[in-house]
This record gives structure tokens, C-alpha cells and sequence, in this order.
């Protein structure tokens, strides 16, 4: 008997704030099962409304960016999206 073969799968969520529980603004997935690739799926609803509904759903959070404050003159510039948390779930592919 063989055992099961496991693989990741990733899912990146950007947040309106630092708070678990803020609201999605953005997402990506990454399929390490080959069973989709980023392009195929892709919705303009989010996968989840929040962080926390990602971790009801049985994602578990494996990294949230630091927190680093606007230089000073630069509280309003546009740039990435900085409330980014990095999900996995491992998947029986077997």
C-alpha cells in the first residue's frame, strides 16, 4: 500500500487592513496539485470575504507582512498592497 501523496496549495489574500478579519481586496491562488493554474477560475468575487472565513474554510495562515509605516510627506502615495497574508492547505492528490 502507498502512501497518499501530498501537495500545497497557496493562497495569497490582501486585506483592507492588518486585521484578520478586514475585508478582501485581492487574492491569488497557486496549485501545487496541477489541478488548476492562476489564470483558470479567476472571479471578481473573492474566494473568501475575510482572512478569518480562509481559516473557518481550514487554510492555515503562514504569514502576515509587517507592519511598516509611511515615510513622512508619503502617507497618500499608491503603491502595492500591503496588507498581504499567505495561506496553505495540504491536499491528498493520490
Amino acid at each position: 500500500m502507498s502512501a497518499p501523496v501530498v501537495r500545497q496549495q497557496v493562497l495569497v489574500l490582501y486585506l483592507s487592513t492588518s486585521a484578520l478579519d478586514s475585508e478582501v481586496v485581492g487574492w491569488a491562488r497557486y496549485d501545487g496539485t496541477g489541478r488548476t493554474s492562476p489564470t483558470t477560475g479567476d472571479s471578481d468575487e473573492p474566494p473568501y470575504r475575510t482572512g478569518v472565513a480562509a481559516l473557518c474554510d481550514g487554510w492555515r495562515l503562514i504569514q502576515a507582512s509587517p507592519l511598516i509605516p509611511p515615510y513622512p510627506g508619503h502617507e497618500y502615495d499608491v503603491s502595492f498592497l500591503k496588507h498581504e497574508f499567505f495561506f496553505e492547505r495540504l491536499v491528498n492528490v493520490s
